[in-house]
């Protein structure tokens, strides 16, 4: 495998839903990935083409298709370009159809639709975006929440899965040695939670980071001791602003949002 896994994302509509399972799977996976994603392939040439990319790139290719003709296309294509598949959606489709002895209607872009409730998380996303790793701090109390924490604690991956449920998700990252922005501290401290991480699983995730990235193994970055201290930090900064935390040691992305809009859901 090569530094960054390639991941294309094929769907009839928006590619919101394989897009963020994507995400969650690959947050079990200490490696760098980047996922492309192709909205809108309603056609079997579209969907060729696109299987043809993949195999250029060398990529896994996941796909939410309910065109039965759209679908085989990828995979009849994908076999003969020797490029790995994953069909999200169609076993789903299939059980469900035969649990309900019902024929499924195949009309793509059923999911989302554009609806109130489509926008609302195209604009959350959007915000997850411009206000990733502490970017466009001036507008950053429009924020519905901020997540928070040291280097390497999640928070990206987390922000854009909450923001694809509807919640405008900034994040800020905290650093040693600097205080954290005024923009973060004067928030309403119910829009703030702190991401928590034992400091040995930290120091492993940053380790192969740096092996990633080819920096020196001896940086102060991945030093234990120097990992123990920002937590420490991090933690006498929760308390004294009162922010809530979640510890993410060991658990998926998908769990610990769980975890962090039951917080929200207390309010």
């Amino acid at each position: 495998m090569t530094d960054r896994a390639e991941i294309f994302v094929v769907s009839d509509g928006t590619g919101e839903t394989a897009s963020a399972s994507v995400r969650a799977a690959m947050a079990q996976f200490q490696t760098s990935f980047r996922v492309r994603t192709f909205p809108d392939t309603r056609s079997e040439a579209q969907a060729r083409r696109v299987v043809t990319r993949a195999a250029q790139a060398g990529a896994l290719l996941v796909f939410t298709l309910v065109d039965g003709r759209v679908a085989r296309a990828v995979i009849e294509e994908a076999a003969e370009c020797g490029v790995p598949v994953v069909d999200l959606l169609g076993g789903l489709v299939s059980q469900v159809a035969r649990h309900l002895r019902a024929e499924p209607r195949g009309k793509p872009g059923l999911l989302h639709g554009f609806s109130s409730e489509y926008f609302k998380r195209v604009e959350a996303v959007e915000f997850a975006v411009r206000h990733d790793d502490g970017a466009d701090l001036h507008t950053l109390s429009q924020a519905d929440l901020v997540l928070t924490g040291v280097s390497r604690t999640s928070k990206t991956p987390l922000s854009i899965y909450l923001a694809q449920r509807g919640l405008k998700t900034g994040n800020v990252p905290l650093l040693p040695g600097i205080e954290p922005p005024r923009e973060l501290l004067d928030l309403d401290p119910s829009k703030v939670v702190a991401l928590l991480v034992s400091s040995e699983t930290l120091v492993d995730v940053r380790r192969a980071r740096i092996r990633a990235l080819g920096a020196s193994p001896y940086a102060a970055y991945v030093d234990p001791a120097v990992v123990v201290e920002e937590l420490r930090h991090e933690r006498r900064l929760i308390s004294e602003r009162g922010w809530r935390s979640v510890d993410v040691t060991g658990r998926a992305v998908e769990e610990n949002a769980a975890r962090i809009l039951e917080l929200l859901d207390r309010d």
